[in-house]
């Protein structure tokens, strides 16, 4: 190939991501009212990862790095503050308002964005969320964490004009999901709240909307019958079982129950967990003495949340979510490495089995099914969960014990099965089983934390491949 042709080929393939960037039209809710989907029925699941602060920590040349690790990995979502504090300043110094006040932002006109120290903070926003859009990540934007609002800096006298300034600039873009709140009780000034989703929703026609909350409650809580609320988001949090002592519902771990909770609720609404523990943070948050969490956890944290009926889940990492640099000091929360070593922490490149296992079936038909494991079913981290769709069963155990299924849910008198594996996406080929009565299965392996394995059981008649594949 001559060497100008093959450099016409490689710009396009640079190019194709940012053409594609929204295939096959809008995000919208599914039929059914569960899940995430293009407007051409095409399922969207959504991985998302913690990026908290990427629009104040990282330049251009880091921040492709980062996002070109996280496409490989199969990330699809990026969350990511906008302000999380009046004086708000891009990597490149520049405020991102006037005085402090969101209803004001610093927008300054004719800036060469060639140039990295001539444009101002919006700029640098448009520029990561094109970037994003180029290899096929949607950008979660939270226009204030709940602090802005608890101090007064977001207001009533200013939600209007900041939710009307974000949706003009940012409703053209291709790839937004807004996420109203951030980290806060939806009833701390709930008509801020109201106010700025329901600025979003009117302003922008083409994205779905979420609130963040606090750790351990669910968006559903305060805003299930707002319309502005597309889907519900929860955060689990990052405690443990013992941890968890001052909750309104004391589910610790048991992340699921959120999900369940959520699934069962009028009207229907998607849900998803948006904060569960991160890699590589203390148990607890405040205590660097305590285990921190790996990827064990964080695998068992997707699953859970995804069989117990999520539309999809958010991964998180200590050192990422803060974008954790040298030359930053401690860090928050005794993170114990830095951003560009922690793109590489085991749970991170894990998630993307989720996504691919999820993807490998009927996507819209999947419902949560508890019963299909025939008691006596474990607790906490011998909790085994089920979740079944058209023409297949999948059921997770994080510990790897023996556990009893109910056979004969699906049709057929033998069923093709597997175990698939969540820490590197591998299957075993189980072969035949008789899909009648109550049927023990015993996972590869020791039983123990961590030793996780998803059980697949397929109709033979839907000739389904490999589970992931």
């Amino acid at each position: 190939m001559r060497q100008s042709l093959k450099i016409a080929f490689a710009a396009l393939l640079t190019a194709l991501p940012a053409l594609t960037a929204a295939p096959h039209g809008d995000i919208v809710v599914s039929p059914n009212r569960h899940f995430l989907q293009y407007q051409d029925g095409t399922p969207f699941f959504w991985l998302g990862d913690t990026a908290w602060l990427l629009f104040t920590k990282l330049d251009r040349a880091q921040t492709e790095t980062y996002l070109d690790d996280r496409a490989s990995k199969g990330f699809n979502v990026i969350q990511v503050m906008v302000i999380n504090s009046p004086n708000m300043k891009s990597v490149y110094g520049v405020l991102a308002l006037n005085n402090g006040d969101p209803g004001k932002p610093n927008v300054t006109p004719g800036n060469d964005l060639s140039k990295p120290g001539e444009y101002d903070y919006w700029d640098h926003v448009d520029w990561v969320v094109d970037q994003a859009a180029k290899r096929g990540i949607f950008v979660a934007l939270v226009p204030a964490w709940g602090s802005q609002v608890k101090s007064g800096a977001l207001n009533l006298g200013n939600a209007a004009a900041y939710g009307t300034f974000l949706a003009k600039r940012y409703g053209p873009k291709p790839n937004i999901f807004w996420i109203v709140g951030g980290d806060i009780q939806g009833d701390n000034h709930e008509e801020v709240w109201n106010l700025l989703g329901s600025t979003l929703k009117a302003q922008d026609h083409h994205h779905l909307i979420t609130y963040h909350p606090i750790g351990r409650t669910q968006s559903s809580m305060w805003f299930q019958n707002a319309s502005w609320l597309d889907f519900n988001m929860f955060q689990s949090g990052h405690r443990r079982y013992d941890q968890d002592t001052d909750s309104v519902h004391r589910y610790g771990e048991d992340n699921w129950r959120y999900a369940l909770a959520d699934w069962a609720l009028k009207p229907t609404k998607p849900v998803l967990d948006g904060e569960p523990s991160y890699e590589n943070i203390p148990q607890g948050l405040h205590d660097g003495k305590q285990p921190y969490w790996q990827a064990q956890d964080v695998r068992r944290y997707g699953y859970w949340s995804v069989f117990g009926g999520s539309c999809g889940h958010t991964y998180g990492d200590n050192a990422i979510m803060q974008f954790h640099r040298p030359g930053d000091g401690r860090g928050a929360f005794f993170v114990r490495n830095y951003w560009f070593e922690a793109i590489h922490d085991p749970g991170s490149g894990q998630m993307q089995f989720l996504k691919k296992l999820m993807l490998s079936r009927p996507y819209f038909s999947r419902v949560p099914d508890e019963d299909v494991i025939a008691p006596p079913n474990g607790t906490r981290y011998d909790y085994v969960i089920a979740t079944r769709g058209d023409g297949y069963i999948f059921a997770y155990t994080y510990t790897g014990k023996p556990f009893h299924v109910h056979m004969g849910v699906l049709s057929g008198a033998q069923l093709h099965g597997w175990w698939y594996s969540p820490s590197d996406g591998s299957s075993k080929d189980l072969g035949m089983v008789a899909n009648s009565g109550e049927h023990t299965f015993t996972p590869p392996g020791t039983p123990e934390p961590g030793n996780d394995w998803v059980l697949v059981l397929d109709q033979p008649s839907k000739h389904f491949p490999a589970p992931g594949k």
